[in-house]
């Protein structure tokens, strides 16, 4: 058997706007691929930006707890999870995972999980379920290619970084973590994922192939936070 490898799948790529199906099918593809192979998968998904739609409707509503917020982007997140689940059929545990201590054991070699508790992301839920079950790498999916000195969407002159200390990384994100917050890995996450000495890669999850390069150990194009 080989390694278990885990996936943090961002919202922005299962719904960008609109459910994307056509990335959700070839992501499952893909995946099926390297399960053939002996690969093990947990795979966490996030909320993206139907989180956000929730979290801006419900300010217009009452001013929600901090906690209430969250809550509602969890819910979200485990929505994604139950959709990306499905899509794998038989291939996938029954459930999905709501606590990443606890991981079931199963003969599956694909488990979904998501958002875990208040004051927590799906960055954090990866971590965790990477040293649940031995991992030492975390493989972040989104719709950015790199992490970048600055943001690209202000900063035009952004310079895209490669390869990167946590120590290093952790200094260009903000300190606290917050319900929304838009950054590659968030600061909890990262902290947790330097301790234990985890590696993240960020990447672009389309086009598919990117994906796939790294599952082979080949050149792609992406960050190495380690």
């Amino acid at each position: 058997m080989k390694e278990t490898i885990i996936i943090s799948l961002g919202g922005s790529l299962i719904v960008p706007e609109e459910i994307d199906v056509e990335f959700i099918s070839k992501f499952v593809s893909l995946i099926k691929k390297y399960v053939s192979k002996g690969f093990k998968f947990v795979i966490i998904t996030g909320g993206g930006k139907i989180c956000r739609r929730y979290n801006d409707a419900i300010e217009k509503i009452v001013t929600p707890k901090e906690d209430d917020l969250d809550w509602l982007g969890i819910a979200t997140t485990r929505l994604n999870a139950e959709l990306v689940r499905i899509s794998f059929g038989d291939l996938a545990f029954n459930k999905i995972i709501m606590d990443p201590d606890l991981i079931p054991k199963t003969d599956k070699s694909i488990m979904l999980g998501a958002g875990w508790k208040p004051g927590n992301s799906s960055d954090l839920a990866a971590v965790h379920c990477a040293i649940s079950v031995g991992a030492k790498k975390v493989i972040n999916l989104s719709n950015t290619d790199y992490v970048y000195d600055f943001d690209p969407k202000i900063n035009p002159n952004a310079k895209k970084i490669e390869q990167i200390s946590w120590k290093e990384y952790r200094k260009l994100i903000p300190k606290e973590w917050n319900p929304g917050l838009n950054s590659p890995f968030d600061p909890v996450a990262s902290e947790m994922a330097q301790k234990e000495g985890i590696t993240v890669i960020i990447m672009n999850g389309k086009p598919i192939d990117n994906l796939a390069k790294c599952l082979n150990g080949e050149k792609f194009l992406g960050t190495i936070i380690s």
